[in-house]
């Protein structure tokens, strides 16, 4: 992959590189031996510009072409491994193709950010005001999809699925519709079914939401689109605000939007919410929380090191409080998808080494380690993958439908600096530390990106 020059740009070296094909692999080595429960597919969703990058000094890591990464997983083996950039406009033109049938809703296109499953379809997704993108079986794009003529506008990076009902609930947003957040829900068939907007007094960036049994929560954080950056062709022309506050909007789930209720924080920055649920009166948050965003570094999410926190909302008294559960610092937090909006017990994180003022490492290879979190005890256990290696977003994937919250698999790709090779890496989720269930050796190296999950079944 090339750049117009030299630059220092974190995101466009080292272990953030892109890679330059897309590549088609069958019958993957195998260390170890995969559980036959095992089947679906693994995928992986990041930025990975396409062709040169006209201003390397300046690229936002967010402004990436997304690249999908997957592996096929059945019958104790790793059946292929494909990456596909998604075809936005520009990548198709690039290719020498023609352009993927669908609507461009607001001038965007591309989907960088996840990559998810629902209605028997797959999808790549991302927020700020582009389309799902949907994906076949193999990868490959399809079309940029409004479910089914439902969609209005763009959609969001991180839906939350209802475990009982199936359901996706979002929170959205689009610079061109400042002053709301678009909370929609998406059905079982695929289609929306509901479509409302939150009022609140700006433009914020909604990287994420919660959902509870009983509620549905909104961030209104102090990061807002910046019109003189956009106007002077700043790349992400979002920023930190330090005169918007910050607050998180809880509104029962079945409720008129203007009976949200608004509950004020400290200044920060939640990107990913680690999950919520309700306890009689009050509603809990576990979030990780950045001190600040893109206040000082506008190239990536490097303004303090982010730490779990836990938000209790006394819908009766009409309070917060304001814990941290852990000062390591993390990122990409996860629960086991079956108790989303319910009281959970284990969560998984990725380690982000910091420097010693707090800032994260400005390294080479910057990723860290998997971390284990016992919430009923405060318990913390780390995966140590190793000097010079590093582990993106770990899922969990129970063993059956029925198994209990711990009793499972921790997956994720490993990526080695010094020999610019990925594994996906299968785990023993009850013992994070021991030896690998099974590793599956990918033909080329997977660049440090954002999201993914585990996607049972398929063709």
């Amino acid at each position: 992959m090339t750049v117009t020059g030299p630059t220092t740009n974190r995101y466009l070296n080292g272990a953030y590189a892109p890679v330059s094909e897309e590549v088609t692999a069958f019958d993957l080595p195998v260390t170890g031996t995969i559980p036959t429960e095992l089947d679906g597919r693994y995928l992986r969703n990041g930025p990975n510009p396409f062709g040169p990058v006209d201003d390397p000094d300046g690229y936002h890591w967010f402004t990436g072409d997304g690249m999908v990464h997957g592996v096929r997983l059945r019958d104790g083996r790793a059946e292929w491994y494909r990456n596909r950039w998604v075809r936005s406009t520009r990548v198709s033109e690039g290719l020498g193709e023609e352009p993927a049938p669908g609507e461009r809703f607001g001038g965007f296109d591309g989907a960088n950010t996840n990559a998810v499953g629902h209605a028997g379809r797959y999808y790549a997704i991302v927020e700020a005001g582009a389309r799902p993108v949907e994906l076949d079986d193999e990868l490959n794009t399809i079309c940029h999809s409004d479910f089914g003529g439902t969609l209005p506008h763009g959609y969001t990076a991180h839906p939350k699925r209802d475990p009982e009902s199936g359901e996706l609930h979002a929170m959205s947003y689009w610079w061109g519709r400042p002053n709301v957040i678009e909370y929609t829900v998406v059905g079982t068939d695929g289609r929306v079914r509901r479509c409302e907007d939150i009022a609140v007094p700006g433009s914020p960036m909604v990287h994420d939401m919660s959902l509870t049994a009983g509620h549905v929560v909104a961030y209104d954080l102090p990061v807002t689109f910046n019109m003189d950056a956009a106007a002077a062709g700043t790349r992400f022309p979002y920023m930190w605000d330090e005169d918007y506050g910050a607050r998180i909007g809880v509104l029962a789930r079945e409720a008129p939007v203007d009976a949200i209720r608004w509950f004020d924080v400290d200044p920060c920055y939640v990107f990913h919410p680690l999950n919520s649920y309700d306890d009689g009166d009050r509603v809990v948050l576990d979030v990780v929380r950045h001190p600040k965003m893109f206040a000082t570094d506008l190239r990536g999410p490097n303004d303090g090191a982010p730490t779990l926190w836990r938000w209790i909302v006394d819908l009766t008294a009409g309070q917060v409080k304001e814990e941290q559960l852990d000062d390591l610092a993390v990122e990409f937090p996860r629960v086991d998808e079956r108790v989303v909006g319910r009281r959970h017990r284990w969560a998984l994180a990725n380690q982000v080494p910091a420097g010693d003022d707090g800032q994260r490492a400005d390294t080479e290879f910057e990723a860290g380690g998997i971390v284990r979190y016992d919430l009923d005890n405060g318990a913390r256990e780390m995966r140590d993958v190793g000097r010079g290696r590093g582990a993106g977003e770990a899922v969990f994937i129970p063993r059956s439908d029925e198994a209990a919250e711990d009793d499972g698999w921790v997956m994720a790709f490993v990526s080695d600096a010094a020999d610019a090779t990925t594994d996906l890496v299968i785990l023993d989720a009850a013992d994070l530390t021991g030896d690998p269930v099974a590793t599956v050796r990918l033909p080329q190296r997977v660049p440090l990106g954002f999201h993914g999950n585990w996607i049972p079944g398929g063709k």
